[in-house]
């Protein structure tokens, strides 16, 4: 009973607070946006909206699936994401905890799921209306399955149409030995760009050939709000680094990331070691796409590393880049000593990934013992 008291006050509290701030979901308006464009004909790739002027930047596959949005009222939309974000939380706790081996109780879910709606990615993916749980369900629904059963990697496909960067799990499926499951992930990936392609040719065809290619089209790379290696090291150079800068770091950490999980002793490891390279090398990933924190947290309790997982709780709730001066250019001219609290996200990332490396290494052997001549032992039990 009080686990379902502590959630209604939890979701009620969230939703006074989109009530009171007028939250715009300003993603979700662009969802709504690509919706009706497939439905109308328009030019997918040439709207913008809101006063932003956000334009759309997900493959013809996910505005084809935002259609049922564009038919209903702002009003009603926004009700219905409110609660299906909160639907998704909760499934994707309860497959955290599946991700780390642990089968808790309705009500340990219950409390679960009230706490981590106030992890700032979970907050900010409610609060835009975005669909990042969804993906990450997705992902980690296929993961938790069992090697072989039917039809594992489809999920992980289809999440690639809609958001491209899952395809890193079909990479991580093949670096673990489940070739077929990788390839099913393929197929599935291409299904929605054919399905996009019979659908929306022409904008399969913008999309896919130029479109794609024009990182900026998402957003200011070095902005706080991008928690991606990219995003650090624009910020610590205090201007748009060159491609060199960046690409290079990212080309290391991206494969020292792939081969530790790859190596990885525990699936839940790998998994995690996947997700946390995958957001560190993309050249845009938004705080609100750090979900993947909550089987982070997940996996640390159920090892007992409750030190750390509540050192990671508070990161993931602090909210250090908010804190900080970032309006306009202003993030761009962040002092050394703020660029830590700037980047938080990517430099646990890098942390564990340290970790992961320290911990995997052989333990250095003891050296061999010496044979003792025969005319030593002999001695030795002269003297015994």
């Amino acid at each position: 009973m009080v686990s379902y008291v502590f959630l209604a006050v939890s979701l009620c509290s969230f939703t006074a607070l989109c009530v009171l701030q007028r939250a715009p979901m300003a993603d979700l308006l662009v969802y709504r946006a690509e919706g009706a464009a497939v439905s109308h004909g328009a030019d997918l790739y040439g709207l913008t909206v809101t006063e932003w002027r956000l334009p759309a930047t997900y493959p013809p596959f996910a505005a084809i699936l935002f259609v049922p949005a564009s038919r209903l009222p702002v009003p009603v939309l926004k009700a219905a994401f409110l609660a299906g974000n909160a639907l998704l939380l909760a499934v994707l706790v309860a497959l955290s905890a599946r991700l780390a081996g642990r089968r808790p109780s309705p009500a340990r879910l219950r409390t679960a799921t009230a706490l981590a709606l106030w992890l700032e990615p979970v907050f900010q993916t409610v609060l835009f209306g975005q669909v990042n749980l969804a993906i990450a369900g997705l992902v980690l629904w296929d993961l938790t399955r069992p090697p072989g059963a039917r039809a594992r990697g489809l999920a992980i496909g289809l999440a690639t149409g809609i958001k491209l960067t899952p395809a890193v799990f079909a990479v991580h499926l093949l670096l673990r030995g489940h070739r077929r499951e990788a390839a099913t992930a393929a197929t599935g990936f291409a299904g929605t760009a054919a399905l996009g392609l019979l659908v929306l040719p022409a904008a399969s065809t913008d999309f896919w050939t130029r479109r794609l290619f024009e990182t900026g089209r998402v957003g200011k790379a070095w902005i706080v709000d991008n928690q991606s290696l990219r995003g650090l090291v624009d910020r610590a150079l205090h201007g748009p680094a060159p491609d060199p800068a960046w690409l290079l770091p990212a080309l290391a950490v991206g494969t020292a990331g792939l081969w530790l999980a790859a190596r990885a002793r525990e699936e839940r490891h790998a998994v995690l070691l996947t997700a946390g390279t995958a957001l560190l090398v993309s050249p845009i990933s938004w705080t609100h796409h750090w979900v993947w924190c909550v089987p982070l947290l997940a996996v640390l309790l159920a090892e007992g590393r409750v030190r750390l997982a509540v050192l990671t709780a508070v990161v993931f709730t602090a909210r250090t880049m908010w804190l900080l001066p970032h309006e306009g250019d202003l993030d761009l001219r962040l002092p050394w000593w703020q660029q830590p609290l700037a980047a938080p996200y990517p430099l646990l990332a890098l942390a564990l990934l340290a970790a992961a490396a320290v911990r995997g290494r052989p333990a250095a052997r003891p050296p061999a013992p010496q044979p003792v001549p025969s005319a030593r032992r002999s001695s030795a039990s002269t003297i015994r």
